[in-house]
C-alpha cells in the first residue's frame, strides 16, 4: 500500500513538474494579433488577470498566478496600455507586464504657445488620463504642488513620450522640470552684464524674444536690442506683450488704442518686464535671453518677409518703418 502511494506521489509531482514545464513554455493563447490590454491604475494582480482575459489573452489566471508568486512577481504588474504583437510564453509576458513594456503614445508641446495651449494639447490627447480638465490654472499649480502661482512661462516645450493611460499632470511635471534644468544651467552660463535680476527675469525675457523672433537666425540680434532698452530704462515697445494682456478680448486686430491703453503688460506705456512670461520660450530663446548678441541697434521693425531691420537711432528707424510698414516696400 505504501509502495502503491509512493509511486503515485512520484507520478503526481512528475505529472505536476511536467505540465508546469509545458506550461511556461508554451505561448499564451492569443484571439488575434495585435492585442492591446489596458491595466488600469491601482488594478491588483486578479484584476490585470481579468483584463487580459476579457481583452483575449488566455493566461490560465490560476496558473499564471502560481508563476508569478513562484517568481516573487505578484505584486509589481505595473499599470498602463500593453500592446501584444506576437507569440509570448507566460514567462515573457509576466516580464513585459512588470517592466511597464507599455505602449507608447507623444505629445507636442510647441515654443511659443501659451500654458492654454498647451492645456487644450493635452486635453485632445486621447491617450492621456485628463486629470487637469475643468480645473483653472492655479488648481493645476496647486495639484502639481509648485510654489508659483502664475503658470505662463514654467512649462517646457518638446515632444513628450508616455505611457497610454498617463496622466496629464505627469507630462505637465516633466515639463515643468525640464524648464527648471534649463533655466538653472543657462542662468549659471549667462553673460553676466545683462540687467536681469533673477532667472524668472530672464524667463520672461525669454518669452518675449521667443514671440518676437520672425527668423531664427536674428533671435539673438532682437535679444541684444531687447537687453539694450531694458539696460536703460527704455520702454521695450513689443505688441506681443499688449497681445498678450488683452486676454480672450483680442480679435486679432491689434488697434492703435490698445497700445495707449495702460495695463501690466503693456509695454508702450510702462518701462521694464511685464509681470509674467507671455508664453513658453524654447531653449535657443533662453540663450538669446542669457546671452543676448552684441550690438548696437536700439530698434527693429518687420520687413514683411520674415526679417527684421535694425536700427541704431531713431531717425534711422523711422526711416525704416516708412519704407517697410507705411509705404510697404522692400
Amino acid at each position: 500500500m505504501l509502495k502503491t502511494l509512493f509511486v503515485f506521489v512520484l507520478f503526481a509531482i512528475g505529472a505536476a513538474a511536467g505540465y508546469g514545464a509545458w506550461y511556461v513554455g508554451t505561448p499564451v493563447s492569443i484571439r488575434q494579433y495585435p492585442v492591446e490590454v489596458e491595466i488600469p491604475r491601482g488594478a491588483g494582480f486578479r484584476a490585470a488577470l481579468e483584463q487580459l482575459e476579457r481583452s483575449g489573452v488566455g493566461v490560465r489566471p490560476d496558473e499564471f498566478e502560481i508563476l508569478a508568486r513562484a517568481m516573487g512577481k505578484v505584486r509589481n504588474i505595473k499599470a498602463g496600455s500593453y500592446e501584444i504583437s506576437q507569440p509570448l510564453t507566460p514567462i515573457q509576458l509576466l516580464d513585459k507586464l512588470t517592466r511597464g513594456d507599455v505602449t507608447q503614445a507623444e505629445v507636442r508641446l510647441i515654443e511659443g504657445w501659451t500654458f492654454a495651449q498647451f492645456r487644450a494639447a493635452l486635453d485632445a490627447s486621447p491617450d492621456l488620463r485628463h486629470e487637469t480638465k475643468g480645473l483653472t490654472d492655479e488648481q493645476v499649480l496647486e495639484r502639481l504642488r509648485l510654489a508659483e502661482k502664475h503658470p505662463e512661462g514654467l512649462f517646457f516645450p518638446d515632444t513628450y513620450l508616455f505611457g497610454k493611460g498617463s496622466s496629464d499632470l505627469a507630462v505637465l511635471r516633466r515639463s515643468y522640470r525640464a524648464m527648471q534644468r534649463h533655466l538653472k544651467e543657462e542662468w549659471e552660463g549667462r553673460d553676466t552684464a545683462v540687467p536681469y535680476r533673477s532667472p524668472y527675469d530672464a524667463l520672461i525675457m525669454a518669452s518675449i524674444i521667443e514671440k518676437e523672433t520672425g527668423a531664427a537666425g536674428e533671435r539673438d540680434m532682437i535679444g541684444g536690442v531687447l537687453v539694450n532698452r531694458l539696460r536703460i530704462g527704455m520702454r521695450l515697445q513689443v505688441d506681443p506683450t499688449v497681445i498678450y494682456g488683452l486676454g480672450a478680448t483680442f480679435d486679432g486686430n491689434l488697434k492703435r488704442s490698445h497700445l495707449l491703453e495702460d495695463g501690466p503688460y503693456n509695454t508702450y506705456t510702462r518701462a521694464g518686464l511685464p509681470p509674467t512670461p507671455i508664453a513658453m520660450p524654447g531653449l535657443a530663446s533662453l540663450r538669446s535671453a542669457m546671452r543676448p548678441g552684441k550690438t548696437d541697434a536700439m530698434y527693429y521693425v518687420s520687413r514683411n518677409d520674415g526679417t527684421s531691420q535694425f536700427s541704431r537711432t531713431l531717425e534711422e528707424h523711422n526711416r525704416a518703418v516708412a519704407r517697410y510698414q507705411l509705404r510697404g516696400g522692400r
